[in-house]
């Protein structure tokens, strides 16, 4: 409660975990060095970690849905982290997210600083206008991504020329791009297309957010602790090229084994990938790859159909289970153990319930036929007994009407 109320007044950087999380176990010591850094370096941004699940209200609250989550709290504003969990590059994103949207580059010598100290940045070059606010609007949207600057075009080099201003440029892999307003669509949607490098080094992270481009993504499979041939790097509009380091994650991916090392190709847009039908070894073998990609000539697998999804969810779950169980047994064997025990209680309660019920009605109509069996026999004994007994009486009426005389009989 007392964080609640006095979280407005600061800059907090929070780690959302859970007890029994084995990525939250990972996370600790990269959480202390942070915490750290941040302390020596001087930074307004204060860093503490909370449980959510014993502080259910605030996880719901600022929106945490999985384990572990990271927030930078900034006033009413809640920025989510989702680049890797280095502690670099969390402190990176802590000191641009704390700081101004958009920062000033007021002369030369800042301008190339921040050139050779970012791989990927935006500027806004020009004086006030509508597009100044838009730029300010995707800013404040985006700044968890990159980085964004406003200059005047005296800050440049000459050899950069723009052709009108205002204008946006975004200042990555050696060169320089202009947003064009007309051929690039919205200015979010470019600025999220551009703010990945040509090539770079791949993750789950980084593939989640290239997801959004809508790009094709190449990724070349590698051992970086046995490295072989340096990697050649391109850049292509409809192609974003990058590598990881080993298979694990793409494995969960596809739901599969990709060997190592090796090439894939994945369609962010409907979570179909391709396989190469032979091992690529050279550039031309790469080059056809692609080139088959393009023209529709390789086979596509996974997807985003119904079959694909519950496939997905069969694997998830599958997963889940055994990671409860390899971070904490205890907790696993309790978690599935118990509901377990339960319902086999209570499938034998019904089982034995229904037996003795059935045992029950089988008597009740064993000695309910008994007693009508009984009942037939009397009956048939008291018939017969009749038919024995009405002869004699007969006879005897017949022999007493004769030996009585007229008079008794008139008076009879």
């Amino acid at each position: 409660n007392r964080f609640k109320d006095k979280r407005v007044n600061d800059i907090w950087l929070v780690d959302f975990y859970a007890p029994w999380c084995g990525y939250c176990k990972k996370l600790e010591p990269i959480w202390n060095e942070v915490g750290l850094e941040l302390k020596i370096s001087g930074s307004p941004v204060r860093v503490g970690k909370m449980d959510a699940t014993a502080y259910s209200g605030m996880s719901s609250e600022f929106g945490v849905r999985g384990y572990p989550t990271i927030k930078l709290l900034k006033g009413d504003l809640a920025y989510n982290y989702k680049g890797p969990r280095t502690k670099d590059d969390i402190i990176e994103f802590a000191n641009r997210v704390a700081g101004p949207a958009v920062r000033s580059l007021p002369s030369k010598e800042m301008f190339e600083h921040m050139l050779k100290r970012h791989n990927v940045l935006f500027v806004y070059v020009g004086g006030e206008s509508p597009l100044k606010e838009k730029y300010n609007d995707v800013a404040s949207e985006l700044i968890v991504y990159t980085h964004f600057f406003s200059a005047l075009e005296q800050v440049f080099p000459e050899s950069l020329t723009l052709p009108e201003l205002p204008a946006v440029v975004v200042f990555k892999d050696g060169g320089y791009f202009t947003y064009d307003e007309y051929e690039d669509a919205s200015l979010s949607s470019w600025v999220n297309r551009e703010r990945f490098q040509g090539y770079l080094q791949i993750d789950g992270f980084t593939l989640y957010e290239l997801g959004e481009t809508g790009k094709l993504v190449a990724i070349a499979v590698i051992d970086e602790k046995d490295p072989t041939e340096e990697s050649d790097r391109y850049k292509n509009q409809d192609f974003q090229f990058g590598h990881m380091d080993g298979n694990d994650y793409i494995n969960s991916l596809i739901m599969g084994e990709v060997a190592v090392p090796s090439v894939i190709i994945l369609n962010t847009s409907n979570e179909q990938y391709f396989l190469p039908s032979e091992a690529v070894g050279t550039m031309e073998q790469l080059v056809h790859f692609i080139k088959s990609v393009l023209n529709g000539s390789a086979q596509a697998y996974g997807g985003d159909g119904f079959i694909q999804r519950i496939k997905r969810i069969a694997f998830d779950a599958k997963s889940t289970i055994t990671s409860v169980f390899r971070s904490s047994p205890l907790l696993g064997c309790f978690l599935f153990g118990l509901p377990l025990g339960v319902i086999s209680l209570m499938c034998y309660g019904i089982c034995t319930a229904e037996s003795d019920y059935g045992s029950d009605d089988t008597d009740a109509l064993k000695r309910l036929t008994d007693e009508e069996d009984e009942d037939e026999e009397e009956e048939q004994e008291r018939e017969q007994s009749a038919e024995l007994e009405g002869p004699e009486e007969d006879e005897l009426e017949g022999e007493e009407g004769a030996e009585k005389d007229p008079a008794e009989k008139k008076t009879d």
